[in-house]
């Protein structure tokens, strides 16, 4: 979706996270590489809160890592916490009124980021 298209390792990685973030309870958002989970948030209210603790829980490795979300960002406030926490891939599924401006947010950013069309949010 964005100018910056995912580079192989990214893809592979929003590839695992994507179904590591399907198994995250309402508001999940995972942060990651292909192999492993760095910081995990979901059950808030909130999905910038839930990117706040998977930030807070990845620590330095969030920096050059990718991240997964359930559900879309219906804001870019969420997206641009990971960016700024040096996430450089994203995968959600797309579908907010405000895509538009999340895409835009990612590309200030130089994020690559991908909208899966898939809706993993659970209550």
């Amino acid at each position: 979706m964005t100018k910056r298209a995912p580079t192989d390792e990214e893809r592979n990685a929003l590839r695992f996270l994507e179904r590591a973030v399907a198994g995250v309870i309402s508001n999940a958002i995972v942060i990651g590489d292909g192999t492993a989970t760095y910081g995990i948030g979901g059950g808030r209210t909130s999905r910038v809160d839930a990117a706040g603790d998977a930030v807070g829980k990845a620590g330095a490795r969030a920096k050059g890592a990718c991240a997964a979300s359930d559900a879309f960002f219906p804001f870019p406030d969420g997206l641009l916490l990971l960016a700024d926490a040096g996430v450089t891939a994203c995968v959600e599924p797309g579908g907010s009124v405000k895509d538009a401006e999340v895409i835009a947010a990612a590309d200030s950013r130089g994020m690559a980021l991908v909208f899966s069309g898939r809706r993993h949010f659970r209550h």
